[in-house]
């Protein structure tokens, strides 16, 4: 068996509180064997003459021995099952030889007392599990996740057209479903009546709703943002496409390897070495005559050789770890992300709610040249073209629902230019239309323009091309006449925001050493290069991935592997779990979806994209101090067991098994002293965002 394979083995069915019932239970019987061991009450200079003193140490260290114990010994025999000894094995050793000992010396075979170091032995090993338990393990949750976003019940439509409320596992292929405004598509189908704006960010990645009409399909999980839907069941279970990024999120997290810990490599080694130094040790003091030095020797050599330090070297490490993370706004949940953090040359950012906020803003806003004289200006005469364009449309669109709407109010708002519209009309797939100030105006897009037959002045064409290349939504304010015609007065510009913070994240990860730069998102290409530009990507250096499908972000984390390289995917939505899962370390942004939480190994809290620097500072420190006590582990061993053989009892110099219990202890209390050093790592970098904003990121609309 594989060591990584070893290491998945050595934790299945591992709960974190188990090992947390059994250490405190453990803890409070280790106490008083420790107060009435003779040798304790002799270090301490003490007396404790109470009735059936003597049985407390037997009683209470077989208790604690056979109960705190258990998990060991089971890893320990599935250690030698599966012919990989480590850690476990180790510890089962020591506590079975100090058992042993222990009660021979009960039975007056020795003069040994163990039964506080049996004892204290396994309560420490047992802190130290339920803190690696506590941190080890990727989420299980994705794939209920994923299950969350189909809604429990559908309405099917009977032959008479009536709606009949049945669950989604009753809906068969060939169903004719009914989808009102705001609800989820509870499978995967084609349109046969109505026309809605649709936002299907979860499934593709495109940031702004899309209009869908008859004949076009749908995906189980997206929302009909404005309008009721009739849909024909074409795929249901298994075959929907949400089904499909179940299985991708899970074929990833199955291939995902998990690297072999640094721990358990040195418990091998120490195994060995432990168990060779001990027989040879038992044997030559045997050769020489002296059989109760010979036990005496063995006991120590065995039980300075238990890995207090090294058990703790890497839970201790990971355990600060995560709590230092968690005060800087960042989760781990992957115990092998911060390790494998540190070795990252490549991070891979998910645009829509990761570089950007997901949210369209007003980005311009531009009244044609004769605005004034079709408007016919204010009555108070104080018309300012643009500003007045962004209120009309903002009182138009003041009780629509969708995202667009509320992103022109929103910015209305911050210039505090709210006028009040009446007779509000729903143009389904066009746009919408009310009357302000005794006028009617519409706002839409190009459907709105084709349906009156107006053309856009050539003053604002030029400026709707420069918003178009960089992949902006483009919405129009017309006037209505009483003809049944209608005039241009302006256009709004409205474009997913990006993150102030995104741009500082990109300096800073140049400044940590990254080596590549990528962005990935379902969004159109000007879409994507416009925001590559804004956030300073190197062209030749860093990379763009746009008009991705979900199985295309799993294949480019995939092909990024393939190019040697080590790939950080940092992602929010449904669609970019499987990505998430399978690069080396997933990140999730903290405002994202559940299945992008629950597929990932570290999750920012606070949304913000800078904290990826932090995570790659905190991995390497980490990374450091769990070498540094390794290190001390394996060098305390390396004098520590030569003495504990008794090399030098011809000068000497001998250690006693109380003093290699004391060593022992002293050993962890420098590791957990190294570990606390973690404290003082700082996760994030100053604030510089402020000076670098775009005018529209101060005042969310130009003009």
């Amino acid at each position: 068996m594989s060591p990584a394979g070893h290491h998945h083995d050595k934790h299945a069915g591992h709960d974190p509180e188990v090992f947390r019932r059994k250490f405190w239970l453990s803890l409070a019987l280790t106490v008083p064997v420790v107060l009435t061991s003779h040798m304790v009450m002799d270090w301490f200079g003490y007396r404790l003459d109470l009735p059936g003193v003597d049985l407390v140490g037997p009683v209470l260290g077989t208790v604690v021995f056979g109960y705190g114990g258990w998990p060991f010994l089971q890893g320990a025999v599935r250690e030698v099952r599966d012919r990989a000894p480590g850690m476990m094995l180790l510890i089962a050793m020591a506590i079975t030889v100090a058992y042993v000992a222990s009660l021979a010396t009960a039975f007056g075979a020795f003069d040994l007392d163990f039964w506080w170091e049996l004892a204290a032995l396994v309560t420490i090993m047992l802190l130290g599990h339920w803190q690696e338990m506590k941190a080890i393990g990727q989420a299980r949750g994705a794939l209920s996740a994923l299950a969350a976003l189909l809604p429990d019940d559908a309405e099917r439509l009977d032959p008479d057209g009536r709606p009949q409320a049945v669950t989604v596992a009753d809906l068969r292929v060939g169903d004719l479903v009914l989808v009102r405004p705001g609800g989820r598509v509870p499978a995967d189908g084609q349109i046969v009546d109505g026309t809605a704006e649709l936002d299907e960010s979860m499934i593709t990645g495109e940031s702004r709703p899309v209009s869908r009409s008859p004949g076009d399909r749908v995906v189980a999980g997206t929302v009909a943002t404005d309008a009721a839907l009739r849909v024909r069941v074409d795929a249901v279970g298994d075959d929907t496409a949400l089904a499909g990024i179940q299985r991708l999120v899970a074929q990833a997290q199955q291939s995902s390897g998990r690297a072999q810990v640094l721990a358990d490599r040195f418990a091998a080694w120490l195994f060995y070495v432990a168990t060779a130094t001990a027989l040879v040790t038992l044997l030559v003091w045997t050769l020489l005559g002296n059989l109760d030095e010979a036990v005496v020797r063995t006991v120590t050599v065995l039980v300075i050789a238990c890995p207090h330090a090294l058990g703790l070297a890497i839970p201790l490490v990971i355990a600060l770890s995560t709590a230092v993370a968690a005060k800087g706004g960042i989760l781990v949940k992957d115990r092998l992300a911060l390790e494998r953090m540190r070795t990252v040359d490549t991070v891979l950012f998910d645009k829509t709610g990761t570089l950007t906020r997901g949210e369209h803003v007003v980005s311009d806003v531009a009244a044609t040249s004769g605005y004034r004289a079709a408007d016919g200006g204010r009555s108070d005469g104080t018309g300012d073209g643009e500003r007045d364009v962004l209120a009309i449309a903002a009182a138009v669109e003041a009780d629509s629902e969708h995202p667009l709407a509320r992103a022109i109010v929103a910015a209305a708002d911050r210039q505090a230019d709210r006028r009040t519209a009446t007779g509000f009309r729903p143009l389904t797939g066009r746009g919408v239309r009310a009357e302000v100030d005794g006028v009617t105006y519409a706002v839409g897009g190009p459907a709105l323009l084709r349906e009156f037959g107006v053309t856009v002045p050539d003053d604002l064409a030029r400026r709707q091309r420069d918003w178009s290349a960089r992949g902006a939504a483009v919405l129009h304010l017309l006037r209505m006449s009483d003809d049944g015609g209608a005039t241009v007065l302006g256009a709004l510009a409205l474009e997913d925001e990006v993150r102030p913070e995104a741009r500082q994240a990109v300096a800073d990860l140049r400044a940590q050493g990254i080596r590549k730069i990528v962005m990935i998102t379902g969004d159109a290409r000007p879409v994507a290069e416009a925001v590559a530009a804004d956030l300073g990507f190197r062209p030749g250096e860093d990379e763009v991935f746009a008009e991705v499908l979900p199985a295309d972000k799993d294949d480019a984390v995939a092909d990024l592997h393939r190019r040697g390289l080590r790939v950080a995917m940092v992602g929010d939505g449904v669609n970019d779990a499987p990505a998430l899962a399978r690069a080396t370390v997933g990140i999730a942004i903290g405002a994202g979806t559940d299945v992008a939480i629950e597929s990932a190994g570290v999750v920012l809290a606070s949304s913000d994209p800078r904290g990826v620097t932090g995570v790659i500072r905190l991995s390497r420190a980490a990374y450091r101090k769990m070498v540094q006590n390794l290190v001390w582990a394996a060098g305390y061993n390396v004098v520590a067991l030569p003495l504990a053989a008794g090399v030098l009892a011809w000068a000497g110099v001998a250690l006693s098994p109380a003093v290699a219990a004391v060593l022992m202890s002293a050993s962890t209390i420098v590791v957990a002293l190294n570990a606390q050093l973690l404290r003082r790592v700082r996760l994030r970098p100053q604030d510089q965002t402020g000076a670098r904003l775009r005018p529209q990121d101060q005042t969310g609309a130009a003009g």
